[in-house]
């Protein structure tokens, strides 16, 4: 239980936390950042970490006066989000449905509701599932990893896997740089990371009401 309040405490003062690591660990805060982005993105059982919030807040972050460049904090983190994905998709690939019933602290960690649900994305998106998945919090992890189980062509995986990542990195972080020191925004910065979940989360949601509502229709 404490692991899972420190998490949300975490996420929803991100931008505390980091300010916290900058000047603690001044341009190493570009490794920590990077490992966060790659190991949310690359590890199947790792969906929880931060991502649009540690993005956003780290745009936020290297606009002000510190140890961070904005140009070298978006290569870098590009470089984690295509990486990441990558080895997720060799992971699925090279493993496959074996690790969905990995436990942790006896308690499966990838749900096969979760599984379905990114399932649900590649039957309607296709391959784009893989640009879309990028803004949707835990099916950013499991896409790649499903598209690995799938044995998708890698030529037009790691197409998707550049583009996507391209659009989250630079898309977030540079709206953090620009809007994140907005007075109302940077005093309501917990609002603003559970708004930014909320509109991640909207495709999921209206994809499961949409499931009920034709199941009901059928019924």
């Amino acid at each position: 239980m404490d692991i899972i309040t420190h998490i949300i405490d975490f996420i929803l003062h991100i931008d505390k936390h980091l300010l916290e690591i900058v000047n603690d660990y001044k341009t190493w805060t570009y490794l920590i950042l990077f490992l966060i982005i790659f190991v949310e993105t690359g590890v199947v059982v790792m969906p929880f970490l931060p991502g649009d919030s540690l993005l956003f807040a780290a745009g936020m972050l290297a606009a002000q006066p510190n140890e961070l460049n904005i140009g070298l904090m978006i290569l870098i983190l590009l470089v984690a989000a295509v990486g990441g994905d990558s080895l997720n998709y060799a992971i699925g690939k090279r493993f496959g449905m074996r690790l969905t019933q990995f436990k942790l602290f006896g308690k499966q960690v990838i749900k096969d509701e979760q599984i379905q649900k990114t399932h649900s994305f590649y039957e309607k998106y296709g391959s784009k599932t893989i640009v879309i998945a990028r803004f949707v919090p835990i099916v950013r992890t499991l896409a790649p990893f499903v598209g690995g189980i799938g044995k998708m062509n890698y030529g037009t995986f790691i197409t998707y896997n550049i583009i996507g990542g391209f659009l989250w990195v630079v898309g977030i972080t540079l709206a953090g740089y620009f809007l994140g020191n907005i007075p109302i925004v940077r005093d309501n910065f917990s609002k603003v990371v559970l708004l930014i979940i909320a509109v991640s989360i909207l495709p999921i949601v209206f994809e499961v009401a949409k499931e009920k509502f034709k199941k009901k229709k059928e019924a």
